[in-house]
């Protein structure tokens, strides 16, 4: 089992970055497949990014393709969003997820508590 906590969220203006991190428990997230969901209010939680347990694969929802990038750092535990050009649409609550797999997941199996990312116009 693991645990995941979100960090990094906060209030940008429109055309600003944020980076937000994702920590893991255990001593093998090596093993996990992660991935970025988000949430606005009123909204169905959609995908956002994924990534593969060795960092060689990624996989972006195409509404932020090319302004976010997945990324991991295996020996620290940790999986990044850098998220630059946001725009007011990108406000949401920002979750991570892992799943055990060697693929891109479908489905995730753990899930953080999420942290708030707002983008002011």
């Amino acid at each position: 089992q693991v645990q995941l906590v979100e960090s990094g969220g906060g209030l940008v203006q429109a055309g600003g970055s944020l980076r937000l991190s994702c920590a893991a428990s255990g001593r093998t997230f090596s093993r996990y497949a992660m991935g970025w969901f988000r949430q606005a209010p009123g909204k169905e939680r959609e995908f956002v990014a994924a990534i593969s347990w060795s960092g060689g694969s990624t996989y972006y929802a195409d509404s932020v393709k090319g302004r976010f990038t997945i990324s991991r750092d295996n020996a620290k535990n940790t999986v990044y969003l850098q998220m630059n050009s946001l725009k007011p649409e990108d406000t949401a609550v920002y979750y991570c997820a892992a799943k055990v797999t060697r693929t891109i997941p479908t489905t995730y199996d753990y899930w953080g508590q999420g942290t708030q990312v707002t983008v002011s116009s």
